[in-house]
């Protein structure tokens, strides 16, 4: 409580008020009303009057509605609901100035009176054979939120005993002394300072009540029999004061859960008991209990457990056998793995020795049959082809089993088994069947874990022939696939294995697939892939989805069966790259594969032959018809391309002085040109292609050639004029009529030449035509006969001997020699456009004729003549024919005279 005080004048300090009741106790949710009362000292001191009261629960004002004036000194206040109230709750006034003041406080205590205790109960405990105390418990009920007090009476009908008073908990006392077959008269007694309560009196016999000691000194021993075992143990508890009865549980070594003597089996006291029914050969452990004979009071605890085995028996039953069978080397012969599981403890009854397997044949009950002992669990026989009965049986130190017997039939014969399931369930794998009509002796099912990295371990279990499912008894993995067969066995045969896949659990594929392309057009791509791995799948493979799409495209999705492993994408642009991969999906979800690009070809299949086959064949048309169109116009184009040129072998120029000889043979003395030798030679050409007649004003006189201009532009050789000078193309009528563009190359001679005298040597004037079968060049079939008009001493020509010939060494030096055009000035002139002046040296007359070999390569000249004289063309030397270019288009005709001009 907190409070404050007033100083009086006279220096006593004193409270102003208080609250009445003091430190009250309050049920939870009853009405309470609390009085601050002021002392009347303190009213003129402070001017303090009950008006001017404030309530506070904690702090907090408590609403005006809720405070009385009952007169100038006292207010009161009052809660209806107590659960509203807290501590502490106090008087508070305003002081001058209007500052707050606490008169008083009281701190108030919530609670609940005690319940009636419940439940009320007592047992004795058998601590020795001479101690039993007596413990009651009780239910205490509700927390009252209070300090609550409990006590324990009890009393005889005549005598009350002192109260136990609970030291530590409250629904609990102990009585150290009580006294058996006499009535006892027990209850509890809860008090706090809100009320009191007690339970129901209990009126009982102690010995009614007693729990005693269990049995101790527990012993377990073999019995003469394998399946008996005897247990021995000592009481605690005087048979005076009571007879007991007693339970026995028991269990095997491993097993948690007991089992239990038939109580009625020991209902009655007694220090021993022999258990029967037991398994030979198996550890148990056992534990005991008692209480009074009549079933009255409480069962002791359990006895220390004590542990014993029985005596070996007999196998209860034959190994399970199974065999696999392979094909081997030889067709008439099997290899038959034979394989048995160990017998359970309980079933083998003792320690398995060894094993005695006898195989005999069907086929032929009187041959001996094969026995083999082994002390394993699999047996390899190579047998042959044919129907086996395998017989097995354990032996331990007691005895042997009853025989297992296997048939192996040549044949899988008989009716098989329908529905093959399975079902993940708590954990297990459960397998089930129908079963088939015929009646079944056993049923095998075999199963094995398929995987990638190792062979499929086989094994298996039996199942009796009344049942259609099981779980398998193996270590069944999740994600893993197992191969599950099941067999019927008959009695004289078995049915044909019927196989499921299985998964105990199921997961997403651990990768997708990898996807390739096969063939890929203009507008479809043809996929491939390859099967996940079973160690890949984690369950089964419902389904594939191929995701494709373009660079900037959006993706496109195909459903595939998942037995599929090739797909053909169609409807696809032409040269454009894809991006393709493949999902995965099994019933706990999909995993994509990696991504594929590949790009479509810009044409499709045949539309390259379609075009290049047509403009192939088009192309050898164009060929063909060029070809052929060639061939019909080959004059034509040989006229054209290649005229033909005239064969100078073929002339008989070389005939135009048989007199002279065939070689000459000159020194280079000869082939020197004395100074003054020669006169001055005048050369002519006029354009072949010129079709209008010479006149007088369009012919000039023209220089002449002097000796040096002669060297250096080529020497004469042969006949002068006719193979190293220019020669007459044309003559040169004194008309102006027409007949100088007539062709006369059909009747013009080729030649006329005049020879003169070579020193006082009387010259030979020989006419020669030739006789060539060649036709004449282009320049010579224009030539036209010019040469009708003038003097016929001008249009011949002469035959001259020479002294010097040219210098071997310029034979490939140009023939013909031209000069530009001269035109006449008057028409006298037009003889002497040709003038050459020859000095001979030697004796040796300069012949005419050429060698044969320079005759055959030199180029026949076309020879013109006239009504009145005759032209000469000149040759070429050498076998060098001259060029088109460099052949004289016409030459005017040449006189020759000796010492000057000859005479015209």
């Amino acid at each position: 409580m907190q409070f404050f005080f007033f100083l009086v004048s006279g220096g006593l300090v004193q409270s102003c008020g208080h609250i009445i009741p003091e430190s009250p106790v309050l049920a939870l949710g009853s009405n309470f009303t609390a009085l601050c009362i002021l002392n009347e000292s303190c009213l003129d001191f402070g001017n303090i009057y009950a008006n001017q009261i404030i309530w506070k629960i904690k702090n907090r004002v408590v609403p005006k509605e809720q405070y009385r004036e009952i007169n100038r000194t006292v207010s009161s206040v009052t809660f209806n609901d107590t659960s509203s109230l807290a501590t502490p709750l106090t008087c508070n006034i305003l002081a001058d100035g209007q500052i707050e003041q606490n008169i008083y406080g009281i701190a108030v205590t919530i609670g609940l009176p005690p319940e009636k205790p419940k439940n009320l109960s007592c047992i004795v405990h058998q601590v020795s054979k001479l101690t039993y105390p007596m413990i009651c418990t009780w239910n205490p009920g509700r927390h009252t939120f209070l300090d609550t007090h409990f006590r324990l009476k009890y009393r005889w009908p005549q005598d009350e005993f002192p109260d136990c008073i609970p030291k530590d908990v409250n629904n609990s006392c102990t009585i150290t002394d009580v006294q058996f077959f006499v009535n006892l008269e027990v209850w509890v007694e809860a008090a706090n300072a809100l009320g009191k309560a007690e339970s129901d009196h209990l009126v009982l016999d102690p010995i009614e009540i007693v729990k005693p000691l269990p049995p101790h000194n527990l012993s377990v021993n073999s019995g003469i029999l394998p399946t008996v075992l005897k247990l021995s143990w000592d009481n605690r508890i005087s048979g005076a004061v009571m007879q007991l009865k007693f339970n026995i549980r028991y269990r095997t070594i491993g097993d948690t859960n007991w089992m239990q003597v038939p109580p009625e089996d020991t209902a009655s006291p007694r220090t021993s008991f022999s258990i029967q029914g037991l398994r030979p050969y198996t550890e148990y452990v056992f534990s005991i209990r008692c209480m009074k004979e009549d079933g009255v009071g409480y069962w002791s605890d359990w006895s220390e457990e004590k542990t014993g085995v029985t005596t070996e028996d007999k196998p209860s039953k034959g190994p399970p056998i199974w065999r696999i069978i392979d094909a081997s080397d030889s067709p008439a012969f099997w290899t038959v793995h034979l394989m048995w599981k160990a017998l359970e403890p309980f079933e083998a009854n003792g320690i398995i020795l060894q094993y005695e397997v006898t195989v005999r044949a069907k086929s032929s009950l009187s041959s001996p049959a094969e026995k083999c002992n082994v002390s394993t669990t699999n047996l390899t026989l190579k047998l042959p082809n044919g129907t086996y009965e395998v017989t097995l049986v354990a032996r331990n130190r007691v005895g042997a089993s009853p025989p297992s017997v296997l048939l192996i039939p040549a044949s899988n014969s008989k009716a098989p088994v329908k529905n093959v399931r399975t079902l993940p369930k708590d954990g297990k794998l459960w397998v089930g069947w129908t079963a088939p009509n015929s009646y079944v002796l056993k049923y095998v099912i075999e199963w094995c874990l398929v995987s990638n990295s190792s062979d499929c371990i086989i094994e298996w279990q039996n199942e009796p022939g009344n049942v259609q499912g099981t779980y398998l008894k193996g270590n069944i993995k999740p994600f893993k696939c197992y191969l599950i067969t099941v067999y019927p066995l008959y009695a004289d045969g078995q049915g044909s294995g019927q196989s499921v896949k299985a998964y105990l659990q199921q997961d997403r594929p651990s990768k997708g697939p990898t996807i390739q392309t096969k063939k890929v057009g203009k507008a479809e791509a043809v996929l491939t892939w390859n099967h996940l791995t079973v160690d890949e799948q984690n369950g089964f493979i419902r389904s594939y989805t191929i995701f494709y799409k373009t660079v900037d495209g959006n993706e496109t999705a195909v459903t595939v069966d998942p037995s599929k492993t090739e797909y053909t994408l169609s409807s696809l642009s032409s040269d454009t790259l894809y991006t393709v991969r493949m999902m995965a999906y099994t019933d706990e979800g999909g995993r994509s594969g990696p991504d594929f690009t590949f790009t479509t070809q810009k044409f499709g299949k045949g539309e390259i032959e379609a075009i290049v086959v047509p403009v192939c064949l088009a192309f050898l048309l164009i060929v063909l018809l060029g070809v052929l169109f060639c061939f019909n116009k080959r004059d034509l184009i040989k006229k054209h391309i290649w005229p033909i040129v005239p064969d100078p072998s073929k002339s008989n120029i070389a005939q135009w002085s048989p007199q002279v000889p065939a070689k000459h043979n000159f020194s280079s003395k000869d082939q020197m040109y004395p100074e003054g030798s020669f006169t001055d030679v005048s050369v002519v050409e006029i354009e072949a292609d010129d079709k209008k007649s010479f006149s007088e004003q369009d012919l000039k006189p023209f220089d002449l050639l002097k000796k040096e201009k002669s060297t250096s532009e080529g020497h004469s050789s042969g006949i002068g004029g006719s193979s190293c000078m220019s020669s007459p193309r044309q003559s040169v009528s004194d008309s102006d009529e027409g007949e100088t563009t007539q062709n006369t190359s059909s009747t013009v001679q080729y030649s006329t030449v005049v020879l003169n005298g070579y020193r006082d040597q009387t010259p030979v004037q020989v006419f020669s035509r030739s006789e060539s079968t060649q036709p004449l060049l282009d320049s010579e079939e224009r030539s036209e006969d010019h040469a009708g008009g003038g003097d016929s001493a001008t249009q011949r020509q002469q035959y001259f001997k020479q002294n010097g010939g040219q210098d071997e060494t310029n034979t490939d030096r140009p023939c013909f020699e031209r000069t530009r055009q001269i035109t006449p000035t008057n028409e006298g002139d037009l003889v002497g456009f040709a003038q050459l002046q020859i000095s001979g040296h030697g004796s040796q007359p300069l012949g005419l004729g050429l060698e044969k070999s320079t005759q055959e390569a030199a180029l026949p000249d076309v020879l013109q003549t006239s009504i009145e004289g005759q032209t000469v063309r000149p040759e070429t030397v050498e076998g060098n024919p001259p060029s088109v270019d460099e052949m004289p288009k016409s030459y005017l005709p040449q006189t020759v005279r000796q010492g000057g001009y000859m005479p015209q």
